[in-house]
């Protein structure tokens, strides 16, 4: 599905299904240097039982044109323009990573926009090392090398997929190999200078999920604590031996916990 924000045409993937204004739509949000790809699996489960889904590859990403929005607030803010673009009064979002952010700040800055909150390996704050940011900067390909070696608990950077023939780490590398040049960095940027986090938390008014990966090493659990104690009604699910790369991970593990938290709120007949 294409459509236009501030200019620009964006892409969302809709598993499949045409947009239908009568049920209720779920929107997940990418992490830094991905698109709508990392949520196949649990997008085309939604969209096939009962509701919309939006997918989305953030501005300067995947098939969406512009620019790589600069700021967790700006893509929060980008999140509240395709709602409005669709005229869509309220969402359930969630968002791994990068996108758990924007998901936070949208739904603690624009309350009555989100119905639930999902949040997937976030941390807060996210800070980034110096040695990825720098790299990132310079389009260096050991940027990507370090998020993949970081981003898989280490039994499952040898594999085991519970889906034959899915290459983990080597989809990752691929994914982000082709983001566009400057991508990760302002991604990664706006991750490392999103202070607000807390504060989103505390102003968050909608049920909220947090999920996380026992083994995550870019966003290790501790760093998603004082967020979680300041949501006001949450839940919290550790996946055991997964590291920070959830969806492909654990991928069953994730959809089971959207699909309880996702049921409490029933479609529109």
């Amino acid at each position: 599905m294409r459509i236009e924000i501030a200019g620009e045409e964006v892409y969302a993937y809709t598993g499949s299904r045409p947009f239908d204004p009568r049920l209720e739509t779920v929107v997940f949000v990418h992490g830094a240097a991905n698109d709508h790809a990392v949520w196949l699996l649990q997008s085309r489960y939604f969209a096939h039982h009962g509701r919309n889904v939006l997918a989305v590859d953030l501005p300067g990403h995947g098939r969406s044109g512009g620019a790589a929005l600069a700021s967790v607030t700006a893509i929060a803010d980008w999140l509240i323009a395709l709602l409005d673009a669709l005229r869509i009064q309220a969402a359930a979002v969630a968002g791994h990573s990068m996108g758990s952010l924007a998901a936070l700040d949208a739904a603690g800055r624009y309350p009555e926009r989100v119905s639930r909150l999902a949040l997937l390996a976030p941390a807060v704050p996210m800070r980034v090392a110096e040695a990825l940011l720098d790299a990132a900067r310079r389009d260096d390909h050991a940027a990507f090398e370090m998020i993949v070696g970081w981003s898989f608990s280490p039994g499952d950077q040898l594999g085991g997929n519970r889906f034959p023939g899915v290459w983990m780490t080597g989809n990752c590398m691929r994914l982000m190999e082709r983001s566009r040049p400057g991508a990760l960095h302002a991604d990664l940027l706006a991750c490392h200078a999103y202070a607000d986090g807390l504060t989103s938390a505390a102003n968050v008014r909608c049920p909220a999920l947090v999920v996380l990966g026992e083994r995550d090493q870019m966003a290790p659990p501790r760093s998603a604590a004082s967020m979680t104690a300041a949501l006001r009604d949450k839940r919290t699910l550790t996946i055991p031996d997964c590291g920070h790369s959830l969806m492909v991970e654990a991928p069953d593990a994730v959809l089971d916990a959207l699909r309880e938290f996702l049921a409490l709120s029933r479609p529109a007949t």
